[in-house]
């Protein structure tokens, strides 16, 4: 079997699908994509193609070094993310040429089903307990939900109280049978995260994600060492190297995204390391149909995996949804807070080609908000 073609469709609300075809006839799907710079990482597998086409699609470890080492200069969100969508779709391709699932050959099943969890709002609330009510009701068991707007540095105690204001108010809302996480998108300085942590620890947050920026990755270990609150970090690092530097100053969940942090060969190996500290795995996935199937398709393989996310709802879904790419939605049907087992080959789904077809005509440009602060400075959004 021999790779003939790889096509990119950038599709709404914000991501990006590859096809990989074959001279047997079977197909692979992946979905390799930064948010807010689809083009780029199409551009990206665009040249990777090169490589690719008329080599064997289940020589995919040989391929994973080849692509990530192969062009000299290593690394970084584009490269990586376009790397993680084509061996997604390898994967896929090798799975229903076996006529197994993923997680079979990534040494079978260690759970029957997987807990998910929904996102609220909350850098820009309206009542963020009665959404956290509304997901409750829904069946889900956790949520996620953003924890400020633009933050200084150093914010005012009527900033600080109202991030602690949000949690306590779902907090009370949903009762302690409910799991709450808390994400900073990196808005937090060292200082104001030892300030605001202790004060949300009364309302027991499931965990507190990204409360620092990546680049200062080192500095984590001042956080872990000054709250309760599980930290957990990863979607902005793209590889196990770029994890070790977290793993070793006390996270308790690593979130690499499975679109970002090259596939599902990567993710894997971070998942064991991540193992190794007796850190759990948590998958960032806020995006498409693909990247939820390989993101579970892990998840039923590691031992040490502790929740998935999923965009279902999600805010930033405008004008198209999880499932509206798929042939059959119901193998993402959430029961009591958890999907079950997928059972089909390759990544378990089924791909609407039409439908990806008829959005792809339309396509998108997708961009994140650019946040400032009071003094016009940029701020973390």
């Amino acid at each position: 079997m021999k790779i003939t073609a790889l096509t990119t469709y950038l599709v709404a609300p914000r991501w990006c699908f590859l096809r990989i075809d074959t001279d047997e006839g079977i197909t692979g799907w992946g979905e390799p994509v930064i948010e807010g710079r689809a083009h780029t990482v199409a551009a990206a597998v665009d040249e990777l193609a090169d490589y690719l086409v008329g080599k064997d699609p289940m020589s995919i470890e040989a391929h994973w070094q080849v692509l990530t080492k192969g062009g000299f200069y290593r690394g970084g969100p584009i490269l990586s993310s376009a790397v993680a969508g084509i061996d997604q779709a390898l994967w896929d391709i090798t799975g229903k040429a076996l006529g197994v699932p993923v997680w079979q050959l990534l040494g079978g099943a260690v759970r029957d089903r997987i807990r998910v969890y929904s996102w609220i709002g909350g850098d820009r609330p309206d009542d963020v307990a009665q959404a956290a009510l509304e997901r409750q009701e829904q069946g889900f068991t956790a949520i996620k939900m953003n924890a400020s707007a633009e933050l200084d540095p150093i914010d005012t105690p009527r900033a600080t109280t109202g991030i602690v204001d949000r949690v306590a108010a779902v907090r009370a809302a949903t009762g302690d049978d409910f799991d709450i996480a808390v994400d900073f998108h990196g808005r937090l300085s060292v200082a104001m995260a030892r300030r605001v942590l202790p004060l949300l620890e009364p309302y027991l947050p499931f965990f507190v994600e990204e409360p620092l920026v990546p680049e200062v990755s080192d500095r984590i270990g001042e956080i872990t060492s000054a709250t309760s609150i599980p930290i957990a970090t990863g979607e902005r690092l793209f590889s196990r190297w770029d994890f070790r530097t977290v793993l070793d100053r006390g996270v308790a969940v690593v979130q690499p995204d499975l679109s970002h942090a090259g596939g599902i060969s990567e993710v894997r190996r971070i998942a064991a390391l991540a193992e190794s500290r007796d850190v759990a795995l948590a998958p960032h996935c806020p995006l498409g149909p693909i990247a939820l199937a390989a993101s579970l398709q892990v998840g039923f393989a590691t031992p040490n995996l502790l929740i998935q996310e999923q965009s279902l709802g999600i805010h930033y879904n405008t004008g198209s949804d999880l499932l509206d790419y798929l042939v059959d939605r119901t193998v993402f049907a959430y029961r009591d807070g958890y999907v079950d087992l997928l059972r089909r080959p390759g990544l378990g789904i089924d791909i609407d080609e039409n439908a990806v077809a008829r959005a792809a005509e339309r396509g998108h440009r997708w961009r994140n908000p650019i946040w400032q602060r009071k003094d016009g400075s940029f701020a973390e959004w």
